[in-house]
């Protein structure tokens, strides 16, 4: 079984793909990012993160996928790729009945790194640690990814909400 962490974006999306090993510990099968060109219109971009996402589905099989919420941002044009992002895997995962967990920023920092106000660079680096990586992962986005994939690890360690959830018990067609 796996996780899928998901830092959603536009341009750059992180992802990361864990599986648990029990007592609190996890392999990284995945880590990265997928990216999108800002030239090329965004019906291009997000068909582009479908297919990605789409593929990662595919290849991995996850239980769950762990996607950070959206919250407010002060640049707008920011937020709406993000969030349009974030749609795409939502809405893929629960047609798929795969379990969906949402986190805040500070919650999966507080769980990660132990402070709700941890800086790119602690994430980093508690990745790295928790996942015994030999490089901190970068960019900072599929650190990011990996974080919340292990924030769902620390919520749910059996991953018994990705357990037995076919489309039609979450009410969607395909």
């Amino acid at each position: 079984m796996f996780v899928l962490g998901i830092d959603p974006g536009l341009s750059r999306c992180g992802y990361a793909v864990l599986e648990p090993l029990g007592r609190g510990k996890a392999r990284a099968k995945a880590l990265g990012v997928l990216r999108t060109e800002s030239s090329e219109e965004t019906p291009i971009r997000l068909a582009q993160l479908l297919t990605d996402f789409t593929e990662l589905l595919d290849d991995y099989q996850p239980a769950v996928v762990s996607v950070e919420r959206i919250f407010f941002q002060r640049n707008v044009r920011t937020a709406v790729g993000v969030a349009q992002a974030s749609g795409l895997i939502l809405a893929l995962g629960a047609a798929r009945g795969i379990a969906i967990a949402q986190y805040s920023p500070s919650e999966v920092k507080s769980v990660v790194a132990g402070d709700g106000a941890a800086d790119k660079g602690q994430m980093q680096t508690m990745v790295q640690v928790l996942l015994d990586l030999r490089q901190t992962p970068k960019p900072a986005d599929a650190a990011d990814a990996a974080a919340l994939a292990l924030c769902h690890l620390a919520h749910d360690p059996q991953l018994r909400l990705g357990r037995d959830r076919s489309p039609a018990q979450l009410g969607v067609t395909t």
